[in-house]
């Protein structure tokens, strides 16, 4: 049965997709202001993110949450 979430801005959005709208809107400096995260601040790219974000669930949420707040803003 096919269970459709309406409420969940983050359905369907891939981690990768989440960091590229972040890095367009707000650039890898604003985002190491907002979330203090080595991969952000020193030498960012999208795939060191991506490796550290799969592997740290506190800073997925933290990334997940500006990803949220984004979308009211945007």
């Amino acid at each position: 049965m096919d269970n459709p979430q309406p409420n969940n801005p983050l359905h369907g959005i891939t981690l990768e997709k989440i960091l590229l709208h972040l890095v367009e809107q707000y650039g890898w400096e604003e985002m190491g202001r907002q979330i203090n995260i080595r991969c952000f601040n020193h030498d960012p790219s999208i795939k060191s993110s991506l490796t550290f974000l799969r592997k740290t669930p506190w800073a997925r949420e933290q990334v997940e949450k500006l990803y949220v707040e984004s979308l009211k803003n945007w």
